[in-house]
């Protein structure tokens, strides 16, 4: 549940260094009512589990937000959006934009249950998508995986069109589907994906950490 298994990489560090992660702590948390990031499970906050989980798979991370100084303890690089108020999408192309790298795992900041093994297996089979996202029956979790440079162009369509949803640009381009049958391998319950949305769903993923530990 926590991403702590054992690190494969063949790498000498251990550290995807062809790919950025990059978390997205930039909306407003307007159903939650507060900053979900800084909510705290375990006596640490949300966005920090995911930093940790990022730090031990990436060589280089940083932070999508238009809040920098909320964030300016954790020491990362951070960007605000090109274009604000547009949402995770505003987030992923500012990102695609400024990177130096062809490709970002991207994740948002409210999701503590993250499995590492999961997120090394997305990056193996990346190939030449341009995506690559998780998909668990209908639902497609668009903020837990992989894009490439290539969406930039189908992102601005879109955007000009006024269509912010992530998922409407995976027509434009070539998307790879992580099953629910793959996915299981490497997280059983499906944990990666719970994130908070309110302060319900914050007790219940404290209860499954308090459970498992």
């Amino acid at each position: 549940m926590r991403g702590d298994s054992k690190n494969t990489d063949n790498s000498q560090t251990g550290l995807h260094e062809d790919i950025i992660g990059v978390i997205l702590a930039g909306g407003k948390s307007t159903r939650y009512g507060r900053n979900k990031a800084l909510e705290q499970i375990q006596g640490r906050p949300l966005i920090e589990h995911v930093i940790q989980v990022m730090s031990c798979l990436f060589k280089d991370i940083m932070l999508m937000t238009n809040t920098p100084d909320e964030y300016a303890y954790l020491g990362l690089p951070m960007v605000e959006d090109i274009i604000k108020g547009l949402g995770p999408i505003g987030g992923i192309y500012t990102a695609l934009k400024v990177m130096d790298k062809e490709a970002g795992f991207f994740l948002a900041c409210d999701m503590p249950c993250l499995s590492r093994d999961l997120i090394r297996y997305i990056v193996s089979i990346r190939d030449d998508f341009d995506v690559v996202v998780p998909r668990v029956g209908w639902k497609i979790e668009a903020l837990h995986g992989i894009y490439g440079k290539r969406c930039i162009r189908p992102i601005e369509r879109n955007i000009d069109k006024g269509i912010y949803q992530v998922i409407r640009v995976f027509q434009d381009v070539s998307v790879r589907y992580v099953e629910e049958e793959e996915i299981r391998k490497f997280d059983p319950d499906l944990r990666s994906f719970l994130n908070v949305n309110s302060p319900e769903e914050l007790r219940r993923i404290q209860d499954l950490w308090q459970n498992s530990s």
